[in-house]
């Protein structure tokens, strides 16, 4: 029986971070301030997963609290997140996912991310969607303050 799960993500924009987002690290005056990479994009993708199976999101798995996932890649959240689908003979069938980000210019990076979501999550790049939009100038979004992302995830669990 397919299963499906949604996952949204913010976090702030700051001087002296890296961007971070689907694994690639993009070239930008700012980067997403957080815990661990604070990538936005796979930890969206990995509360839809989590949900997908009827977990507790991300932050219950990997708290903010915890100095174990103090500046992590979040690749390995979503490498968890898709152990704990295997544990339980479920497979990830296919992710779509959504990066909303005034700035940068997030599509030269698309396929890149694709690939590394496709290879943390053990499934074929062609079932990894990965689209950008901006928030047409409005908002914290707009105002280069921040940069969202949403996904979904289905995934095949035995009845």
């Amino acid at each position: 029986m397919v299963h499906v799960g949604i996952g949204y993500d913010v976090h702030q924009l700051v001087v002296g971070r890296k961007l971070v987002l689907g694994g690639v690290e993009i070239p930008h005056t700012k980067g997403l301030d957080g815990h661990s990479d604070a990538d936005a994009l796979m930890h969206a993708i990995c509360d839809a997963v989590l949900g997908a199976i009827g977990e507790e999101d991300i932050g219950h798995f990997f708290p903010n609290t915890d100095p174990r996932w103090k500046g992590v890649p979040s690749k390995i959240f979503l490498q968890e997140a898709a152990r704990i689908v295997a544990l339980r003979n479920g497979k990830i069938v296919n992710i779509d996912a959504t990066v909303i980000a005034q700035a940068p210019k997030i599509y030269p990076h698309i396929k890149a991310m694709k690939l590394c979501i496709a290879e943390a999550l053990n499934i074929n790049m062609q079932h990894v969607g990965v689209k950008a939009t901006t928030n047409e100038l409005m908002g914290f979004i707009g105002r280069e303050e921040g940069i969202a992302a949403m996904a979904v995830a289905s995934v095949d669990l035995p009845e």
